[in-house]
C-alpha cells in the first residue's frame, strides 16, 4: 500500500484469454496449386511427330521442383521463369532475381562462376515458349463461352441460320436464367416475410398477453379499493349512528372531528366497546323510525361530500403532499417498474401459482394474482423512500493516528451494539442508542481492543453476543471476547493480508476468511488449524457463508469473478459467476438464494444462487475503480459507498440508484486536504429497517436512516 491516507486497493489481476498453441513455423507447400503451364509435345499443323511434354504448376516451390522441368523455372525463386535471361555459364533466371542478386554479390547463384550484369542476355526462346504454353493452358481451361468469343473474334465462318439457332439457344438461356434468379429472389422475400410476420405475431401475443395481465389486475385493484372504501362507509356510518345514539359522545369535540373529516376511526375493539355500552341503554329502548334514518345518513353523506369532496359512487383519493410525491417517483423509474412488473407477472403465470404456496396476506386478497402483489410490494417499499437523512454522527479519528479510515463496520446479533475496525489498529464498540439519543460528536466507545495491525473486516458472532472475529494486513485472523476485551483465538496460516473474514449464521463455531495469498481457509473456534483449505489463482477480496447453510460460501476474487463452493467438496466449485470486468471486491448474501457482488468496475451485480444460477440484475450510478467501499443489504435494498464521497441505495428490484447522500466538505475537520481524495470506505444495514451505518475514508461514520 502505497500510502495509507488513500486506502486499500483493491487487488487486480489482468483477465487473460485463452491464447491457442503457436502454430508451426515450418511451411508447407502445396504441389497442386496454381494453374497448369504445360509443355505439351505439340503436333504440327501438318501431322509433324509429338514432342516430350512437361506440366509445370505455376508458382512452384521446390517441394514440387523435382516432378517438372528444372529448366522452366528460375532457381531463385524457384517460380516459372518470367522475362528469362541466360547468363555466360549456360543458366536461365528472371530478368529482376538475377539482377537483385548481383546486387548484392557477384557471382552465379547456381555454379558461383564469377558474373557481372554484363554477362546476361535475353532468352528469346524460352520466353516465346513459356508464353505460348501459358496461352494454350489457359485456352484448354476457358469456358465455352470463352471459346465462343475467342472464335468469333477471330473470323470464325458460320451461316445465318446457325447464328439465328445460338442467338435462340442464348436467349432461351437467358431466360431460364432471369425465371430462376427471379424465384430464387422470391423465395428469399418471402423467407423474410415469414420471418418477419411470425416475430411480430410473437410480439402482438406478448402484448396482447401483457394487456390481459393489466386488464385483470386493474378489475383487481379496482375491486379491492372499493371493498376498502364501502368497509370504510360501514365503519363510518355505524360509529355515526353510535354518537347520534349517545348524545354525550355527540357532545365531545373529537366527535364532530371524526364525523367532519370522514377518515379518522376509532379501532375495532374500541368501535366494539363503544357499540356495548350504547346497546344496552339507547340503541335498544330506542324506536326506530326508517324514514328518519334514511335522511340522516343521506344527510351524513352529504356532509362526508362537502367536507372531502369525494363522490359516494365513485372516491377520488386524497392527493397529498406524499402521494404527489411518490407518484413523481414512479413516474421517474416508470420503464424500470414496468419492466420488472412484466417480469413478475409472466414468471408466476409461468410457473403455475399454487394456493398451497400463498401466504396469509395473499389469500385474504381475493383475485390477486402473485405476481401483482409481488410488484405491489416493490413498487410501495420503492416509492415510500426518496432521500438519506442523517440521524446522527460520530467522528472515529484519534488524536495520535492521522490515518482513520473505517474499513469495517458491523452490527451485533441484536442490534443493540456496532463495532469498527480499520486503519487505527483498534477495535470499538459502540452503544448505538447512545450514539443516536445523544447528539454529539464524540462519543466514547464501551469496548476498545487495539490490535497489532491495520483491520480489513470485522464479522460478529450471530449466536454468541460477545463473541466477533477479525482480519488484519498481516494475515492473522483472530477471535475476540468483547466482554473481556481478549483475544480467544488466533489463527496465522495465511501467508499475506487477509482481506474478508465471516462467521457462519447456522454453525456458530464456524468461520471462513480469504487472502491476498490466493486461500480461503476456514475455521472452528475449537480447534487451533483451519479444518478445509481451498487454493485459488488469484488475490481473494471476500468471502461469505451462505446464511442458510454453513456448508456454502461465496468468493469473490480479483480474476473478476465470484466462485461458490460446496464445503463437503472443495476439489471444484459448485458454479462460477462471471460478469464483472474487474475484481470482485465484495460479495454478501441477501437471501438464502440471492447473491450481491461489488466490483471495481463501479457495478453491483445480484445473482440466484439457488435455481438455474442467473444474473438477476446489475446496478450502475456509483463510482468505484480502486477502493474498497463497502457493500452492505437487506431483504429490500442494497447499500454501497463512492469514491466521490457518496453513499448509493439501490432498491434491488430497479438498476438506477432510489436515494443517496454525500459527505460534503463541512463534514470533515481537514477542509484544507484534497477533498476528491475522500471515499467511503464501509456500510452496513440495520438488520430490515430503513437505517444504515455508513463511514467514509476520514473517520467520519454516519447514522442514515431513509426518509420520504
Amino acid at each position: 500500500m502505497a500510502d495509507s491516507s488513500l486506502g486499500a486497493l483493491v487487488p487486480s489481476v489482468a483477465k487473460t484469454d485463452g491464447v491457442p498453441p503457436a502454430a508451426s513455423t515450418s511451411e508447407t507447400t502445396d504441389a497442386g496449386g496454381g494453374a497448369l503451364l504445360g509443355v505439351r509435345d505439340e503436333a504440327a499443323a501438318d501431322g509433324g511427330a509429338p514432342s516430350n511434354e512437361v506440366s509445370v504448376p505455376a508458382g512452384a516451390t521446390a517441394g514440387s521442383s523435382g516432378e517438372i522441368d528444372r529448366d522452366l523455372l528460375c532457381p531463385i525463386c524457384m517460380g516459372v521463369i518470367k522475362d528469362a535471361f541466360l547468363t555466360s555459364c549456360g543458366h536461365s533466371f528472371c530478368y529482376m532475381c538475377i539482377v537483385t542478386h548481383l546486387n548484392n554479390k557477384s557471382d552465379c547463384p547456381c555454379c558461383t562462376h564469377y558474373l557481372t550484369k554484363s554477362n546476361l542476355f535475353p532468352n528469346f526462346l524460352l520466353d516465346k515458349a513459356i508464353k505460348r504454353l501459358s496461352a494454350r493452358q489457359l485456352a484448354r481451361n476457358a469456358s465455352p463461352i470463352e471459346h465462343l468469343r475467342s472464335s468469333l473474334q477471330q473470323g470464325c465462318e458460320m451461316s445465318v441460320k446457325e447464328l439465328d439457332s445460338i442467338i435462340t439457344l442464348l436467349s432461351e438461356k437467358k431466360r431460364k436464367m432471369e425465371q430462376q434468379e427471379s424465384e430464387t429472389n422470391m423465395q428469399i422475400l418471402l423467407v423474410f416475410l415469414h420471418c418477419l410476420r411470425k416475430q411480430k405475431m410473437d410480439e402482438l401475443n406478448e402484448i396482447q398477453t401483457d394487456l390481459q395481465y393489466i386488464k385483470e389486475d386493474i378489475s383487481s385493484v379496482e375491486r379491492h379499493r372499493m371493498e376498502l372504501y364501502r368497509a370504510k362507509e360501514r365503519y363510518s356510518m355505524k360509529l355515526r349512528m353510535l354518537m347520534d345514539d349517545s348524545p354525550s359522545l355527540s357532545a365531545r369535540p373529537w366527535a364532530h372531528s371524526s364525523d367532519k373529516h370522514s377518515g379518522v376511526f376509532l379501532p375495532n375493539n374500541s368501535l366494539a366497546s363503544l357499540a356495548g355500552s350504547c346497546s344496552g341503554g339507547v340503541v335498544q329502548n330506542r324506536k326506530v323510525d326508517t324514514k328518519g334514518q334514511v335522511v340522516s345518513a343521506h344527510q351524513g353523506l352529504q356532509r362526508r361530500d362537502v367536507f372531502t369532496g369525494s363522490d359516494p359512487a365513485g372516491p377520488a383519493p386524497v392527493q397529498s403532499g406524499a402521494v404527489m410525491a411518490r407518484k413523481r417517483r414512479v413516474q421517474q423509474q416508470f420503464n424500470e417498474l414496468k419492466e420488472y412488473y412484466l417480469q413478475r407477472r409472466r414468471f408466476a403465470t409461468s410457473q403455475g401459482h399454487r394456493p398451497e404456496e400463498r401466504d396469509a396476506s395473499s389469500l385474504g386478497k381475493e383475485g390477486y394474482h402473485p405476481g401483482l402483489e409481488d410488484f405491489q410490494s416493490v413498487l410501495t417499499t420503492f416509492t415510500r423512500y426518496s432521500r438519506l437523512r442523517v440521524i446522527a454522527e460520530l467522528r472515529h479519528g484519534d488524536l495520535f493516528q492521522s490515518a482513520n479510515i473505517v474499513s469495517s463496520i458491523e452490527f451485533d446479533r441484536d442490534d443493540e451494539l456496532f463495532a469498527t475496525a480499520g486503519v487505527s489498529k483498534r477495535i470499538k464498540v459502540f452503544e448505538f442508542s447512545t450514539v443516536v439519543n445523544e447528539p454529539t460528536e464524540v462519543h466514547c466507545p464501551v469496548v476498545e481492543m487495539a490490535t497489532r495491525s491495520k483491520l480489513s473486516c470485522l464479522s460478529w458472532n450471530k449466536y454468541s453476543k460477545n463473541i466477533i472475529a477479525s482480519s488484519d494486513y498481516e494475515g492473522i485472523v483472530t477471535v475476540w471476547d468483547v466482554n473481556t476485551r481478549q483475544s480467544v483465538m488466533e489463527y496465522e496460516e495465511h501467508e499475506k493480508r487477509a482481506w474478508s473474514v465471516d462467521f457462519s449464521r447456522t454453525e456458530p463455531s464456524m468461520l471462513v476468511s480469504g487472502s491476498d495469498d490466493c486461500k480461503v481457509k476456514v475455521w472452528c473456534t475449537n480447534q487451533e488449524s483451519s479444518v478445509i483449505n481451498i487454493d485459488m489463482k488469484a488475490n481473494i477480496c471476500s468471502v461469505k457463508y451462505n446464511p442458510g447453510s454453513s456448508m456454502y460460501v461465496a468468493i469473490g476474487s480479483a480474476d473478476h469473478h465470484i466462485h461458490y463452493y460446496d464445503l463437503r467438496n472443495t476439489s471444484r466449485p459448485v458454479h462460477i459467476f462471471g460478469g464483472h470486468s474487474k475484481a470482485v471486491s465484495y460479495v454478501k448474501f441477501l437471501s438464502t438464494s440471492e447473491l450481491a457482488s461489488a466490483s471495481t468496475d463501479s457495478t453491483l451485480r445480484l445473482w440466484d444462487v439457488k435455481d438455474d444460477f442467473s444474473p438477476i440484475r446489475m446496478f450502475k450510478g456509483h463510482k468505484n475503480e480502486k477502493n474498497f467501499v463497502g457493500l452492505s443489504g437487506n431483504s429490500e435494498y442494497l447499500a454501497c459507498g463512492s469514491e466521490t464521497n457518496e453513499v448509493f441505495v439501490y432498491h434491488k428490484a430497479i438498476t438506477k440508484p432510489a436515494a443517496s447522500h454525500k459527505f460534503t466538505t463541512s463534514d470533515l475537520d481537514d477542509t484544507d486536504d484534497d477533498t476528491s481524495s475522500y471515499f467511503i470506505s464501509a456500510v452496513c444495514w440495520k438488520s430490515d429497517s430503513p437505517t444504515m451505518l455508513t463511514a467514509n475514508s476520514q473517520g467520519t461514520i454516519k447514522v442514515l436512516v431513509l426518509a420520504a
